[in-house]
């Protein structure tokens, strides 16, 4: 009997697929030798907040004894242990590109040694180094008295084995913190004969355990590092008494006392300490356990050091001038004639922070609002918001504070705003406002003028260097009528209004988008051109999937660029073969949502905050926002087609053959944010 065709990939699967592409980048010999180093860090990250967030989400599932609500309603015991697997394969791969990657940086004269390797002069060195910055920040804790709750999350930990010669019976263990911050996770040694030296700061303290206990008459230590991650997920308290921000500081609180949902450990830890660890922090069975090499925590190589080499880094990116934004000029001035599309990071951020000064210092300028998700650390951005406020202007914020990760530093921020008179509106419980919007009230000839921005991507100057985005400057009164209703929908007690121009979730973006798709399968069937180009960073909404499929079957050309998960299956014959989905994973994360839709001719283009997925869709406040203007309607397309071709970082995505590049053998070669960079230059 046939087997039944498979549709859909599991949602978890098809991450790990995608984390395995951020792999390849440092495995790519294309990629400068420190920035491979760098994709390892990246990797690491990713992964540890996919069991931060995913993986927790399956134990919770265990633990209430349900099955999984996901697309393929899988069990979740069946797909942790799957996860399990992959992720065993690509930490074997992750050591093997490590190692080759050590042995390359020393070919280039940067050797990362450890305390074993150390020279007279740089243990000396070391030596001091631990006296003057490191030993201060140290706090053992005996094994006896060691709690799970003593712990912090995301943070590495030497588990130490205490003895003496004189007697080798007298055992006892003991647990320190590695610092994180202000401190380096990486020491730079004094050079020899132009060779850099690395250790990381672990080994400095390996290096140093006697400075700290032979006091107590140890002269014997054995340290392994271990890590563990917690589930990280909020559980919001419900209490109309208490406000929003009361209730996301609580609940900050409960995430560091998470369930642990993955320990990672060395391997050549000995058993006895092994056990103790998995007694004292009530590690069990079911929680994802890891054997690891020597170090762990390689989110850290994200900031591993330059040591001089910039011809082992990415060539800098200059952010180019919009040109029809000219020097000295007003901006609110130029938007007032046509619209303005901002591409990042290949245009500056900068233009926005301009914008926004402009706005606080203008006497025509009565009111400012604007959505902030996440926000840069030292946030220009809100510090031109608070400017506006002192000038007398009426300045409103909605601060989503239950932005994963980015809780606490918007709570921060909020609270900031709200000692400057900026109005803060609360959250709404049960949605996130994750759309990017900017609304500016002018007064002209006795009239109110609005000014919007709307973007894929957050108003962040720091991810604007690195994650590529859209960004739309208009005064179109459609748009910016139905960008002020977005604001009324905040501050009316959720009351949602009507929108002309504007495509909003969780009212009609979903349908929207299935009635464009519609409209192509309509066209196909009367013998017409029909195709749709979408660009998301996660494909996961199985209606608008099925309406996909459906979409090929009827001869409409599908094309997907898709960074993320993507749990549609394309390329299956007398299925899916007419829908092609790549993914690009290369120097800029790729971040902007775009849709075009052949539309019989008159073509249809929008971007968008949202990708199509059920939480995106049905459980947050998204914009999509039609872009009108021919100019920048060319200049998307061009874009787009540009990443179509790439045949230097994009990946077929098709879940038989994960994560094959595309057409590598073919020339010219095609590096699209490259060529992208060079057009945009051109304009």
């Amino acid at each position: 009997m046939a087997q039944p065709l498979k549709k859909f990939v599991n949602r978890e699967l098809s991450w790990l697929e995608f984390n395995g592409r951020v792999l390849q980048e440092a495995a790519d010999e294309t990629t400068p030798l420190i920035e491979r180093v760098k994709f390892l860090g990246i990797f690491s990250n990713n992964l540890d907040e996919f069991f931060r967030v995913r993986v927790a989400t399956l134990n919770r599932l265990l633990d209430y004894d349900k099955r999984s609500v996901d697309n393929l309603n899988a069990n979740p015991r069946r797909t942790i242990k799957e996860i399990n697997r992959i992720d065993a394969e690509q930490q074997r791969e992750f050591a093997r590109i490590f190692r080759k990657l050590v042995r390359a940086l020393a070919g280039e004269g940067i050797h990362i040694i450890n305390e074993k390797d150390l020279s007279a002069e740089h243990g000396a060195y070391i030596r001091g180094f631990f006296n003057n910055y490191v030993r201060s920040q140290l706090f053992p804790i005996m094994m006896g008295n060691l709690k799970s709750s003593s712990l912090v999350d995301k943070s590495i930990y030497l588990a130490i084995k205490l003895s003496g010669k004189s007697s080798p019976g007298d055992e006892q263990f003991a647990v320190i913190r590695v610092p994180a911050g202000p401190l380096s996770r990486f020491v730079i040694l004094p050079s020899t004969n132009e060779q850099k030296y690395i250790i990381l700061l672990d080994d400095v303290i390996r290096y140093c355990l006697d400075d700290i206990f032979s006091i107590f008459g140890y002269d014997k230590f054995e340290a392994y590092t271990f890590k563990f991650t917690r589930d990280a997920e909020l559980d919001i308290d419900n209490d109309v008494s208490k406000s929003f921000l009361e209730i996301m500081t609580e609940s900050l609180k409960q995430r560091k006392l998470g369930a642990p949902v993955r320990f990672i450990f060395d391997k050549n830890m000995p058993g006895k300490l092994l056990g103790m660890l998995k007694q004292k922090l009530d590690i069990n069975e079911s929680d994802t356990m890891s054997k690891s090499g020597r170090y762990h925590n390689f989110k850290d190589f994200m900031s591993f050091p330059e040591v001089g080499r910039h011809d082992l880094l990415f060539e800098p990116t200059l952010p180019l001038e919009h040109r029809r934004i000219p020097k000295k000029e007003s901006i609110l001035s130029v938007v007032r004639e046509r619209d303005i599309m901002l591409h990042y990071p290949y245009q500056s951020f900068r233009y926005i922070i301009d914008l926004l000064r402009e706005a606080s210092i203008d006497p025509q300028v009565r009111s400012i609002k604007m959505t902030l998700y996440r926000v840069a650390r030292d946030s220009n951005v809100i510090n031109a918001l608070i400017n506006a406020a002192r000038n007398g202007k009426s300045v409103t914020v909605f601060m989503e504070l239950q932005a994963r990760f980015d809780e606490e530093a918007n709570i921060y921020w909020a609270g900031k705003m709200q000692e400057e008179g900026i109005k803060l509106i609360q959250g709404i419980p049960g949605f996130k406002v994750h759309c990017k919007l900017l609304l500016i009230r002018r007064k002209e000839s006795d009239r109110n003028v609005y000014y919007a921005n709307i973007g894929t991507g957050n108003f962040n100057e720091q991810t604007a260097r690195v994650y590529a985005d859209d960004s739309l400057l208009t005064s179109n009164p459609q748009i910016t009528a139905d960008v002020n209703s977005v604001f009324q929908l905040f501050e009316s007690k959720y009351n949602p209004p009507k929108f002309n121009s504007l495509i909003v979730a969780p009212f009609h973006m979903r349908n929207f988008f299935i009635r464009l798709i519609n409209s192509e399968i309509k066209n196909a069937k009367a013998g017409k051109e029909a195709w749709c180009i979408l660009k998301l960073n996660n494909l996961v909404d199985d209606k608008i999937i099925k309406k996909l499929y459906q979409a090929g079957q009827s001869g409409v050309k599908v094309r997907i660029i898709c960074r993320g998960t993507c749990t549609m299956i394309p390329g299956l014959k007398d299925f899916s073969e007419n829908i092609e989905v790549i993914s690009i994973v290369d120097k800029f994360l790729e971040h902007s949502r775009v849709l075009v839709f052949k539309n019989g001719g008159d073509e249809k283009y929008f971007i968008s905050s949202a990708d199509w997925m059920v939480r995106n869709l049905d459980n947050r406040i998204e914009v999509a926002c039609p872009v009108i203007d021919i100019g920048i309607q060319q200049e998307l397309k061009t874009m787009l087609l540009i990443q179509l071709k790439d045949n230097a970082k994009a990946r077929i995505v098709n879940h038989e053959q994960p994560n094959f590049y595309k057409d590598r053998d073919k020339l010219p070669r095609i590096r699209s944010q490259v060529e992208i960079y060079n057009y945009l230059k051109g304009l």
